[in-house]
């Protein structure tokens, strides 16, 4: 359909005629008998078999509009933006059965299982998702199950909810990092439905923000960039100021896999333009107390080192190692990675060589998938040195 044929037929549906009534209108404003222009006619026209040409004027006179706004092709209009909901899967795995056959349960319940997600989630700073996969989807499983079949009130309802939601956050990242993508994302999409369903944005939007992290880790790059902005478009301007500098850095981070450095550096000035908002008057979740400055600038120098700068990175990757807890031994790993990286970027083969070795040391003693794969870019990267002794050695030592 022609661009002109696409507007006639857009501007005579927008009133409802037919073709017949369009020509019957063109027929009696050109003042001429016995219908030269049909049915057919305007069919031919709208899609782009003929052009009307003299008939235009009549044709713009009676749709109600001038010659140009027919001859102009209308810009196609930008798809809508994606909300989480376009996320979940169909049909919900939290709906409430019609007969519950389960026990009474108040806000006690509801205390203790904020205490066992935080305790979980204090787990997995020192232990890795191999280790701790089982018993993260074994309290999800118990958490959904006393949702759908105990009786409660409308408020401990909302209550569970948010608990499911926080701790699908925590199980979906332990299964994430223990190598289980399929499984993290069906956990996530069940935190995404529970966040939403009890008006929670903050926490829909950090569950999608850590699924398009792992989206842009496991080659969904597109998928992760488009699920990253709707977290930001969800939980809007009002959500604390933690939540959104952590919104925007998985938007950051998801442009820098994909080598867009304009849009990457964007987001991490939103994301640092956000935390410096930060106060006691806009609390943040406590699930959130992990996100300060100092994280802040491991994920910058993470982008920088993404889009191969190493010049920033390299400072930024130090400063934060200096004091690092030695207990966090995965993150630990995980951040000594990237300085391997961005040292070999730097073209200083030798401190890259030996950094490396710090992360194959720390990753051999923690069961996860995320530093078994950084292991994996850093060897790939130290490739180009291989006739460097120190690069050889760790090489020769840890084949790919």
């Amino acid at each position: 359909m022609s661009g002109i044929g696409a507007n006639i037929k857009r501007l005579r549906e927008d009133r409802g005629w037919s073709q017949g009534r369009l020509a019957r209108e063109v027929c009696r404003l050109a003042g001429v008998g016995g219908e030269p222009i049909g049915r057919q006619e305007i069919s031919r026209y709208e899609t782009g078999k003929r052009t009307p040409r003299e008939w235009l004027p009549f044709l713009a006179h009676a749709l109600g509009v001038d010659v140009e706004d027919i001859k102009t092709p209308r810009a196609a209009p930008e798809p809508p933006m994606p909300t989480l909901a376009d996320f979940l899967p169909v049909g919900d795995p939290l709906a409430p059965l019609r007969a519950r056959t389960g026990r009474r349960i108040g806000t006690d319940t509801v205390t203790d299982l904020g205490r066992r997600v935080h305790g979980l989630r204090l787990a997995d700073d020192v232990i890795a998702g191999r280790d701790l996969i089982r018993p993260a989807l074994r309290e999800l499983r118990v958490v959904v199950k006393l949702y759908r079949e105990a009786s409660y009130s409308q408020e401990v309802g909302r209550e569970l909810l948010i608990k499911i939601g926080e701790l699908a956050q925590i199980a979906g990242w332990i299964a994430s990092d223990a190598g289980q993508h399929e499984e993290a994302e069906r956990i996530y999409q069940i935190g995404i439905s529970a966040a939403r369903q009890a008006e929670d944005y903050t926490l829909a939007g950090n569950l999608a923000g850590s699924l398009a992290y792992q989206h842009s880790n496991t080659g969904r790059e597109d998928e992760g960039i488009v699920l990253a902005q709707a977290a930001v478009h969800d939980a809007g301007s009002k959500a604390p100021a933690k939540a959104r500098a952590l919104y925007h850095d998985r938007v950051a981070w998801a442009h820098a896999k994909r080598g867009e450095a304009q849009l990457a550096m964007r987001a991490l000035g939103e994301a640092a333009e956000a935390l410096g908002e930060d106060s006691a008057d806009n609390a943040s979740p406590s699930y959130l107390y992990w996100v300060d400055a100092g994280e802040l600038r491991v994920m910058e120098s993470r982008v920088y080192t993404e889009l191969r700068r190493p010049l920033r990175a390299v400072p930024l990757l130090r400063d934060a190692l200096s004091d690092y807890e030695a207990t966090h031994t995965r993150e630990l790993a995980l951040y000594l990675s990237w300085l391997a990286v961005a040292l070999a970027d730097a073209n200083e083969p030798e401190e890259a060589a030996h950094t490396a070795e710090r992360v194959i040391a720390l990753s051999s003693a923690v069961a996860s998938e995320r530093t078994a794969e950084r292991v994996r870019v850093v060897l790939n990267r130290l490739e180009e040195f291989s006739d460097t002794p120190e690069v050889s050695s760790v090489l020769t030592q840890h084949k790919i």
